[in-house]
């Protein structure tokens, strides 16, 4: 078993991959994010360096994984009547896509955000019976032709 598939004789080429996730929140959640009242700090631009910081990680975070240069990413966020959306684009030149350097970030910034959360989220048992990462999955991916 190759603890790392051989890539080697794969063309670079531009790469684009599109992910996206829901966290599901009650309503006081989104009401005190829509009006920058969360005790942590602005939901948004925190776990928008988490997700940042997990597309660069990503062969860190998963084995097999290869190290991919980064040259693009995007974060975007979408407060939505249920909860908060984390969209992620990454972009490389590369030998292979950076579909799990998308779903790291989208993964990373959602879980950064409910960390943001949980003291809203709980209720009177300490528990989250209504709080859910879901639909967490790729949008989009590209893959240029190579170039002769």
């Amino acid at each position: 078993m190759d603890a790392i598939v051989d890539i080697s004789n794969k063309p670079k080429v531009r790469r684009e991959s599109i992910a996206t996730g829901l966290l599901i929140l009650n309503k006081k959640s989104i009401d005190m994010i829509r009006k920058g009242e969360i005790k942590k700090g602005n939901v948004q631009e925190a776990s928008t360096i988490a997700a940042i910081q997990a597309i660069k990680e990503t062969s860190r975070i998963i084995p097999h994984c290869h190290n991919i240069p980064i040259e693009a990413s995007n974060v975007n966020w979408k407060i939505e009547e249920n909860g908060l959306r984390c969209t992620v684009s990454v972009i490389s030149n590369w030998n292979t896509g950076v579909e799990m350097e998308a779903l790291c970030g989208v993964s990373n910034g959602l879980l950064c955000a409910l960390d943001m959360l949980k003291s809203i989220e709980k209720d009177s048992d300490g528990q989250y019976p209504n709080t859910l990462i879901t639909d967490i999955r790729i949008v989009k991916k590209i893959k240029e032709q190579p170039y002769d």
